[in-house]
C-alpha cells in the first residue's frame, strides 16, 4: 500500500502519521513530552528528543502497518526555534524555544537600537519580539561562551529531523524569516550583512521551499527507522503552517485558527503586509506571505484550570455551558505565560477580575475559553487594521474537538469558522506535502479531496452587543493593570533567579 508518513514535533508531544495516497489516515502514533522552564520566561528543550521520538514513531507505525510503502517522507515542528550544533551536529545546548521564550529581552532592544527599528520591518518584515529568532542566537553569544564556541549549524526541529534522515543541511524560507533580523524577505534569501555581524560562527543553510524535496533516507537513518533507503524527504517547515496546509487554509485570504497549547493564526496573501504587532514572513510555498499571530497560552491555560480544580475536561465544558456568555461576569486576560501577539508583552501576567464568593470553577473556565477567543478578536482587529482581507477562517488543532470551544471563538470575533474532517494537524500537512512532493505533475493530490470540509460554526448575532462590550473592557483592563502586572513581573524574577 503506497502511502506518505508525516511528522510534527510539537510543544506537548510528537505525532506520526501514515497517509494514504487519498488521505485515508493508516495508522497515528504519539509521544508525550516536556518543555524545560529552567528560569521564569525561558522554555527549552532537548534537541535530541526530537530525533528519538522521530525513530520511535516510525518504528512504530510501520511495525503497525507491515503492508506499508513509503513513497515520501514529512517532516513539521515548532517554532521558531534555535537550536545550535557544533562541526559534528551535536546540539551545544538545549533549544531554544519560540516566542514563549522571554528571555532575549536585552537583545531585542541593543538590536534594535544598533540596526533602527524602520530598517529591521523594511528587511525583515517583522519588529523585533520574543518571537523572534535573531536576538536568541544573540542571548546565546552574549551569555554562554563555551557553547556559543562551538556552534557551527542553526536548526528548527524540521530542519534537525532531514539533517538526521538525509545529511542535508536546510532551512525552509518560512523558518528562515522568523530568524529576524536575518532573514531579507523581498529576496528571499539570507541577509549577508546583518548574518555576518550576529552569527557570523554558523553556516548558512541552504534555502528552498517546505515542500521541497531535501534530500534521501541514509542507510544509517534506515537502519534507525526503518524507512527504507532513498526514501524522499521534504524539507518541512514550521507546525503552525503545516497545520494550514492540512486543512487547505493556505491560499490568498484564508486565516488558520490553530488550537492547541497555544493559539496561533496564519493569514495568508500576496502583498507584503507589515505592522509592528504582528509578524510578517514569507509562506510556505513560492509567492505567497504571511501575516501571523500567537497567543502564549490557550490549551495550557485550560489545563492549568483542569490540573488546579482535580476535574475533567467533560465536567468543566459542562460547567461553562451552564455560565453562559459573560462567565457571570467574569473577565480573564490569558496572559499567563507573557502574551505574544498584539501586545507583544513579555511581562503581562494573567489577570481574572470581577470575583466573588459567588463565582464557581465553571464560571472560570468559561471566562477562560472567552478570554483565548478576545485575544484571537485582538489579533484579528489588528490584522485587518494594517490591510488584511479575511476571506475565509478555517480551524484546526486539539481544540476542536470541543464544540463549546469553537463556538465561543465564533460568537466573540463573530467570526464564520470551517471545520475540516481532519483535524489531527501539523503531521497530516507534513504527509500531504510528501505526498505532493512525490507525485507526478499530473497527479498531484489535493487537499480538498484529502481533508473535506465536515462541518461550519456560524456566531451568535445576539450576542454581539455583550461580546463587544466585553472586548471593550479586556483591551482597558490590560492598559489598566500592565503597571502592576510588570512590577510583579520583576518581582517574579528576583524569586527565580
Amino acid at each position: 500500500m503506497r502511502c506518505t508518513l508525516g511528522v510534527d514535533i510539537g510543544t506537548s508531544s510528537s505525532k506520526g502519521v501514515l497517509v494514504g495516497a487519498d488521505g485515508t489516515i493508516i495508522a497515528s502514533a504519539t509521544r508525550a513530552h516536556e518543555v524545560s522552564r529552567p528560569h521564569t520566561g525561558w522554555v527549552e528543550m532537548d534537541g535530541d528528543i526530537w530525533w528519538q521520538e522521530f525513530v520511535e514513531l516510525a518504528r512504530e507505525l510501520l511495525e503497525r502497518a507491515p503492508e506499508a510503502e513509503i513513497a515520501g517522507v514529512g517532516v513539521s515542528g515548532m517554532g521558531p526555534c534555535i537550536l545550535l550544533a557544533d562541526e559534528d551536529d551535536e546540539p551545544v545546548r538545549p533549544a531554544i524555544l519560540y516566542g514563549v521564550d522571554t528571555r532575549a529581552t536585552a537583545q531585542i532592544e541593543r538590536m534594535t537600537a544598533d540596526l533602527g527599528a524602520d530598517e529591521i520591518t523594511r528587511i525583515g518584515g517583522s519588529a523585533l519580539t520574543s518571537q523572534a529568532g535573531g536576538p536568541k542566537i544573540v542571548w546565546i553569544a552574549d551569555e554562554e561562551h563555551d557553547p556559543w564556541a562551538r556552534a557551527r549549524r542553526l536548526y528548527m526541529p524540521a530542519s534537525w529531523l532531514a539533517r538526521r534522515l538525509t545529511g542535508a543541511y536546510m532551512l525552509d524560507h518560512q523558518s528562515a524569516s522568523q530568524v529576524s533580523p536575518l532573514y531579507d524577505i523581498e529576496n528571499e534569501r539570507w541577509h549577508g550583512a546583518w548574518w555576518a555581524r550576529y552569527a557570523e560562527n554558523l553556516e548558512q543553510p541552504t534555502l528552498a521551499w517546505a515542500g521541497d524535496v531535501a534530500g534521501q533516507v541514509t542507510a544509517e537513518a534506515a537502519a534507525l527507522t526503518r524507512i527504507p533507503v532513498g526514501t524522499p524527504v521534504i524539507t518541512g517547515t514550521i507546525d503552525a503552517w503545516t497545520e494550514a496546509v492540512s486543512v487547505g487554509a493556505h491560499e490568498p485570504g484564508d486565516l488558520m485558527l490553530m488550537y492547541g497549547t497555544t493559539m496561533f493564526m496564519v493569514l495568508t496573501g500576496e502583498e507584503t503586509l507589515r505592522t509592528p504587532s504582528m509578524w510578517t514572513t514569507a509562506g510556505a510555498f513560492a509567492g505567497t506571505r504571511n501575516l501571523a499571530g500567537g497567543l502564549s497560552t490557550s490549551g495550557a491555560l485550560t489545563a492549568w484550570l483542569k490540573g488546579l480544580t482535580g476535574t475533567d475536561y467533560p465536567q468543566l465544558l459542562a460547567e461553562a455551558a451552564e455560565s453562559g456568555p459573560g462567565a457571570e461576569g467574569l473577565l480573564m486576560l490569558p496572559y499567563f505565560a507573557g502574551e505574544r501577539t498584539p501586545i507583544q508583552d513579555p511581562d503581562a501576567r494573567g489577570v481574572i477580575a470581577g470575583l466573588t464568593l459567588e463565582h464557581t470553577r465553571g464560571d472560570l473556565y468559561r471566562a477562560a475559553l472567552e478570554a483565548t477567543a478576545l485575544g484571537v478578536r485582538h489579533n484579528v482587529e489588528t490584522m485587518r487594521a494594517a490591510g488584511a482581507d479575511i476571506r475565509r477562517i478555517v480551524a484546526v488543532g486539539g481544540g476542536t474537538q470541543g464544540q463549546l470551544w469553537l463556538q465561543v471563538v465564533s460568537d466573540v470575533t463573530g467570526l464564520v469558522q470551517e471545520v475540516p474532517e481532519t483535524t489531527i494537524g501539523a503531521s497530516y500537512g507534513a504527509a500531504f506535502l510528501a505526498a505532493t512532493a512525490v507525485a507526478a505533475p499530473d497527479a498531484a493530490p489535493l487537499i480538498t479531496d484529502w481533508n473535506p470540509i465536515a462541518q461550519t460554526i456560524r456566531p451568535d448575532e445576539a450576542l454581539q452587543p455583550l461580546y463587544d462590550t466585553l472586548f471593550d473592557r479586556y483591551v482597558r483592563l490590560y492598559e489598566g493593570s500592565r503597571r502592576v502586572v510588570h512590577e510583579l513581573a520583576a518581582a517574579q524574577r528576583e524569586v527565580s533567579a
